[in-house]
């Protein structure tokens, strides 16, 4: 049996799209730009990552607790963490088309057609340029400077005529109370992090919690950041979801506790369904590390537009509660009575993209397989994850088997997803469910209905399309070991 395996990101989104996983926002108006909507499959495919995630850091540690911050903070928030100043990308506008560029990915993009040419020493010359701009005049300087002595033109118009680059915050700004003046006083911001409820409720959740150090933060949210260079499906959007999770330690044990988290998380991927290797990581290089980092590292996948961050996990020091320490006045220090002595703690953060492990998980499963003669499109999800995990079909319609399909239904319902379906032939059915990644189908026949005894099925595995006859009593306990035994191919 031939397989393919993805070859590029519009297959996974017509699929997306055609199996009601993810919908383009507002489409019937035209949609809005990087900004998408779960449908019913893909809902229950996120809502179970996300679940698989939090189980995995609240349930299997007695020494991380959970949060839920609002969206709208206190503005100095956001000055005490830099974004306000700091929050920027570097944007220059073609003059021609009106179109909006970030410059740094502008020379990127032509180093790549460099190499395309077989011109490696230029593209090397230029990536040298690129990797110290900031150091010559300044970063948008440097970056403008690169453009126009690179004659590097507008993807779109072809044309030569730049604005200056300049930065560009990327926080969203609303006004605050129903008798704003749009004033500066009135401005809050959209959160671009869910980090910062963390840290802004450090001591709120030690003192209540009765948590000593270490211990940790978990919080799912959204976020949202002005991307004017959103692309990729749902890799990078506007509006997004993050999971997070904020470990404090004492300073000096840091290091090995950024080891053994990254480490943990690199587990938690293969755990999700995800083949290993398809899976690195990528440590940050010493000069390329954010101004609050003592170390960094992503946790990368292969897509199919190449490896990219799923995860982020960072030393990001005593960095942000010293700044909000300083911002608000109020002391968010640690007292260890058995050492008696205080300190701020370090932060050891674990920071992944809810929706980019969305589409990791789509591309990582989708296959096309030769099946006598013909093709088949399959999820090969992890059960566990797998948006509808039981399908029930009657054979045919008739009352004996639709009786006892729907019997099984009602039974499984409590603690599966379940999908009754009794219209197509069997095959169709069949192959419904391998493209929604439905692990389990159950046919309900005549077989198992007529014959002496118990009423048995057959339970059909998706991944390799092999059959059991299995009495009903025993469909939990098949399915359940199913679960438990099932590999990635």
């Amino acid at each position: 049996m031939s397989v393919t395996e993805l070859e590029n990101l519009d297959t996974i989104v017509s699929l997306a799209k055609a199996r009601g996983f993810i919908y383009q926002s507002s489409e019937i108006y035209g949609g809005l730009g990087a900004v998408y909507d779960y449908g019913p499959l893909g809902t229950e495919l996120k809502r179970n990552i996300r679940d698989f995630w939090w189980t995995e850091m609240t349930r299997r540690h007695d020494n991380i607790v959970g949060l839920d911050a609002a969206i709208l903070m206190h503005p100095k928030v956001w000055e005490a963490s830099g974004h306000v100043e700091g929050f920027n990308d570097p944007m220059i506008d073609d003059k021609q088309s009106n179109k909006r560029y970030r410059a740094d990915m502008l020379v990127e993009g032509h180093i790549a057609r460099l190499r395309g040419k077989g011109k490696a020493e230029e593209a090397d010359e230029l990536q040298q340029l690129l990797d110290t701009a900031g150091s010559r005049n300044g970063l948008c300087e440097d970056l403008h400077q690169i453009i126009m002595d690179h004659e590097i033109r507008a993807p779109e118009s072809g044309a030569f005529e730049w604005t200056d680059v300049r930065q560009f915050n990327l926080m969203f700004k609303t006004q605050f109370g129903a008798t704003s003046s749009g004033d500066d006083g009135d401005v809050v911001y959209l959160r671009p992090e869910t980090a910062q409820g963390i840290f802004v409720n450090f001591k709120n959740v030690m003192d209540t919690a009765r948590q000593q150090v270490p211990f940790g933060i978990a919080q799912v949210g959204k976020a949202f950041r002005n991307e004017v260079v959103a692309r990729q499906f749902i890799f990078r959007m506007r509006e997004f979801e993050q999971m997070e999770m904020q470990y404090f330690v004492e300073p000096g044990t840091d290091e090995e506790s950024y080891d053994t988290w990254l480490n943990k998380r690199l587990e938690w991927h293969k755990a999700l369904g995800i083949r290993q290797h398809k899976l690195r990581i990528h440590p940050h290089p010493e000069d390329k590390l954010a101004h609050y980092a003592a170390d960094a590292a992503d946790i990368q996948y292969e897509y199919p537009i190449g490896w990219q961050e799923v995860e982020g996990i960072h030393n990001r020091t005593d960095f942000d509660l010293s700044q909000h320490h300083e911002y608000s006045g109020k002391k968010l220090e640690y007292y260890d009575q058995k050492k008696q002595k205080r300190y701020i703690p370090y932060v050891i953060e674990t920071s992944i993209g809810l929706d980019r492990t969305v589409m990791m998980a789509l591309c990582d499963a989708y296959r096309e397989e030769e099946v006598d003669g013909d093709t088949r499109t399959v999820l090969k999800l992890n059960p566990e994850i797998a948006p509808t995990e039981v399908g029930i079909f009657p054979l045919i319609k008739k009352d004996k088997l639709q009786d006892l399909a729907h019997k099984i239904e009602e039974d499984l319902r409590g603690d599966y997803k379940v999908l009754y379906d009794e219209s197509g032939s069997i095959g169709k059915r069949y192959r419904r469910q391998d493209e929604a990644g439905t692990p389990f189908c159950i046919t309900v026949d005549f077989d198992g209905v007529e014959s002496e005894g118990e009423d048995t099925v057959t339970i059909r595995y998706r991944d390799d399309m092999t059959q059991d006859r299995v009495p009903v009593s025993r469909l939990r306990e098949v399915i359940s070991d199913q679960t438990k035994s099932w590999k990635p191919e």
